[in-house]
């Protein structure tokens, strides 16, 4: 085969739903040349985004709101197919989707600056400084399968709202939603060619963190990909949200039925394919069996069946290979002394996983010390709050915890001591409002998002002063 007919073959690839292989659509994948010119519009659109008024820039982004709002219930079933999400959660990122949007118009109306005496030393008596911020251009966006319209609306909607420009990587597993959010993007009235979605395989993407032209990299994904590319940048600006296994703590004065129902909510939505699933949760010994009691029933209740289907909790995983993996890891675990309390098993050795609670782990184990990006948790007591903390916090990653605590004092100390970006009191992990800072500590990133985060990421400051006498 020429290189030519190989190349004709990488034009278009299908798209195919992870539950039964059935096809969802095709999608056009762009080569060096088209990324490049993606670039080049960004570069020929930035000045006239830049320029665009705060309400002109405001009034794109409802209209982006409002064509989400509009085609919801089919974007949803469509997300739903191409992601392997039950229909309830898809119909939820569409809702999230839409606020982003809808605050980032709120947002771009804010973005201010500061007026600030100079003079503190003598050499600026009668002199004063302002401070303005003007938006980076261009900036390259990379998003991972588990919330594909979500996650490109937190690139694109602060990119908008401050007058960047942008071109976005889909994930190559599930693009179409974020491909359909681009057209209404194009329809939004923002400046053509500012924002650009790029399908396009990995070696092709090499383009986008390469590019000198390029002033910032935002990224979501795997650790291991989003160190690599930060290793890449060279001067540019990065932005990461990478991985996580996420502890929670249980203390003996929790509520343990609300605490019970919010973890098994979080360890299993979407198959636990998130970076702030419930993965790990530590149970003062206490109540560790009353726990056990009340968590192991909710998780044998939740509903393993068809994506389209309202009632289902959990579909499949994004893979076969992603599935397999994690059945290695429970057995690796089982081998070296864990005990499954639910679940373990793929039936029929398919794609997805049943919700899996492991007991008598130790540390060193993978479902502990990695992330298992899957419907499984590992419930370990524990005698004091020193050793809950410390626990939770040998890990890599420190993007999330939950704590569930009704004494003030203790939740301050958690506040304090959990080294991760957020501690959700009396809730899991996986809570999250998206105008919130959202972003970790170690392994798990740099920077924030959440709009009026990360329209400081995607913005320089810059200070004028003006002598006045």
């Amino acid at each position: 085969m020429t290189t030519k007919q190989q190349q004709k073959e990488r034009e278009t690839a299908v798209i195919r739903a992870p539950h039964d292989g059935s096809e969802v659509g095709v999608v056009a994948l762009a080569g060096p040349e088209e990324v490049r010119a993606a670039l080049d519009a960004n570069v020929a659109a930035a000045r006239a985004c830049r320029e665009m008024p705060a309400y002109a820039r405001a009034a794109a982004l409802r209209k982006v709101a409002d064509g989400l709002e509009a085609e919801r219930t089919e974007l949803a079933r469509t997300l739903a197919l191409e992601a392997g999400k039950p229909i309830a959660q898809a119909r939820l990122e569409l809702d999230r989707s839409i606020f982003v949007f809808r605050d980032a118009a709120e947002e771009a109306t804010r973005i201010g600056g500061e007026v600030l005496p100079a003079d503190a030393v003598p050499a600026g008596a009668g002199r004063i400084a302002i401070t303005r911020r003007f938006p980076l251009a261009p900036i390259a966006a990379i998003t991972p399968f588990n919330f594909p319209i979500l996650l490109a609306a937190h690139k694109i909607a602060p990119a908008m709202a401050c007058g960047a420009t942008m071109t976005l990587k889909p994930p190559p597993q599930d693009p179409l939603t974020t491909l359909r959010l681009a057209d209404l993007v194009k329809a939004s009235g923002y400046p053509a060619g500012a924002v650009n979605v790029v399908p396009c395989h990995v070696e092709v993407a090499q383009i986008l963190i390469e590019d000198p032209r390029v002033r910032l990299i935002t990224f979501t994904g795997s650790a291991k990909a989003g160190w690599a590319i930060r290793a890449k940048a060279g001067s540019k600006r990065v932005a990461l949200e990478l991985g996580g296994n996420a502890a929670v703590v249980i203390e003996p004065d929790a509520d343990l039925a609300w605490a019970a129902t919010r973890c098994a909510v979080g360890g299993f939505t979407y198959a636990g394919q998130s970076c702030i699933s419930t993965q790990r949760i530590y149970v003062h010994e206490r109540v560790y069996q009353a726990f056990l009691d009340l968590f192991l029933p909710n998780v044998r209740q939740l509903k393993v069946g068809d994506v389209l289907d309202d009632h289902t909790d959990v579909g499949p995983m994004i893979s076969l290979e992603a599935a397999e993996r994690v059945e290695r890891w429970i057995a690796e675990a089982v081998a070296g002394g864990a005990e499954i309390a639910v679940g373990g098993k793929r039936p029929g050795g398919g794609i997805v996983l049943e919700p899996t609670v492991l007991l008598h782990t130790t540390a060193d184990m993978k479902v502990n010390c990695e992330e298992v990006f899957a419907p499984l948790v590992t419930v370990t007591p524990y005698r004091t709050l020193a050793d809950a903390i410390a626990w939770a916090n040998a890990s890599p990653y420190g993007l999330q915890a939950g704590a569930f605590t009704t004494n003030l004092q203790t939740m301050f100390r958690l506040h304090a001591e959990l080294d991760v970006g957020a501690v959700n009191g009396n809730d899991i992990p996986g809570f999250r409002v998206d105008r919130l800072p959202y972003g970790g500590a170690k392994g798990s990133g740099l920077g924030r998002e959440g709009v009026r985060y990360a329209i400081e990421e995607m913005t320089e400051l810059r200070v004028l002063t003006l002598k006045l006498d």
